[in-house]
């Protein structure tokens, strides 16, 4: 039996993953789990799936969870506990399901207690790719990919030689605002923006897929996880989200993985890999869908995309400087503090400010991500 500690546990990746776990309890049990402020629904979990050890965001919500528990647990809280649950001796398998780049010390502190790692945190990769996979590296880890797209090139490459692919190719479903015209997202609302037509994510997330940055992010992090350089790296925009990513190989083959675009999929594969599980969700019928439909994604547009490409391409700390800013700008859009329109504005004064430079060590990649907080803040606050 799988032990699981999982970070994000009250999130959409980490009730999915509870999911599956609930539907095969004979392979996986959750021993450890780590939430932010979701303090109703974590003790809901705990009640169901009785962890031995659980850390929640701030030491004021510590009592609340307690009154609210019928069985005995561990709980801590903050930075330290969830390192605490990264790292738990009875778990061989972390899923790093925390949104952000607060999830990126939490799964390093895994990595290097030896965990096999199921990783959600695209932004691990994002901030500090190269860096972590000198360390899963170092600590003989395995890091298999949670999300839809980068589980669909890690089943495309299972059995390839790396060295003869072309191309990764991520599909996007292009988001709520696809077929918006360029002029009209001065009006778009953060009601608007939260309505995805496709995915149940998080509201960082929907926001992020909305202005194509999400998908940004997932090249950056494609880039690390399977040693491409940006070059060989695409995106196409596939509304449907049936085709989650393709590879192409120097022959001209492309290989691409499909189903119906739910995570208890990928998430069910990154936990027992290199099995598959049965599972009662509703099969794939093409006939039923009768048409997949492809698009370039346009950058003028979604000028997010074209930013992540260049912080890809630049390489440095840009990468780490992108996602703190994308994070900054997307609280403050759900704070209704900026417009729609302001978050690639935000995003791209903070990137042009920055003075690039090569980290030497982790303690670099985060002074720089806490730079670019504070000077996207400044921005914001100048909007």
């Amino acid at each position: 039996m799988k032990k699981i500690s999982l970070l994000g546990a009250t999130g959409s990746i980490g009730t999915s993953t509870l999911d599956v776990v609930r539907t095969h309890p004979e392979d996986f049990q959750v021993v450890a789990m780590a939430c932010g402020r979701n303090i109703a629904k974590m003790a809901e979990q705990i009640e169901a799936f009785r962890p031995l050890l659980v850390s929640v965001q701030h030491e004021s919500d510590v009592a609340k969870l307690k009154e609210s528990l019928s069985v005995p647990v561990e709980i801590l809280w903050g930075e330290e506990g969830a390192l605490a649950v990264a790292t738990f001796d009875q778990a061989d398998y972390v899923l790093s399901a925390m949104v952000g780049a607060a999830g990126l010390a939490p799964t390093l502190a895994a990595i290097r207690a030896g965990k096999t790692i199921g990783l959600a945190n695209k932004e691990t990769m994002v901030v500090a790719g190269e860096y972590m996979n000198a360390a899963a590296k170092k600590a003989g880890v395995k890091m298999l990919p949670v999300d839809s797209e980068h589980s669909a090139i890690f089943q495309c490459l299972v059995g390839e030689n790396p060295a003869q692919l072309r191309r990764l190719i991520l599909t996007a479903s292009g988001g709520p605002f696809l077929q918006k015209p360029k002029e009209e997202f001065v009006k778009i609302t953060v009601e608007q923006a939260l309505k995805h037509p496709n995915w149940d994510m998080g509201a960082k997330i929907t926001i992020d897929s909305s202005t194509l940055m999400n998908k940004g992010l997932e090249l950056v992090e494609a880039r690390w996880l399977f040693d491409v350089p940006p070059e060989q790296l695409d995106v196409c925009v596939h509304p449907q989200s049936i085709i989650h990513s393709m590879v192409e190989f120097q022959d001209g083959s492309v290989m691409a993985q499909l189903g119906i675009p739910d995570m208890r999929i990928p998430i069910a594969y990154a936990l027992s890999f290199p099995d598959r599980l049965p599972n009662d969700l509703p099969r794939l019928d093409l006939t039923q869908i009768g048409q997949l439909t492809f698009f370039k994604p346009d950058e003028d547009k979604f000028r997010c995309l074209s930013l992540a490409k260049q912080a890809m391409a630049g390489g440095g700390t840009l990468p780490a400087v992108l996602n703190a800013a994308n994070e900054v700008a997307v609280a403050k859009f759900l704070d209704r503090e900026i417009s729609y329109l302001q978050i690639p504005q935000v995003v791209e004064e903070t990137l042009t400010a920055h003075q690039n430079k090569t980290p030497r060590s982790l303690e670099e990649i985060l002074a720089a991500d806490l730079w670019a907080r504070e000077f996207a803040q400044q921005v914001a606050a100048a909007a």
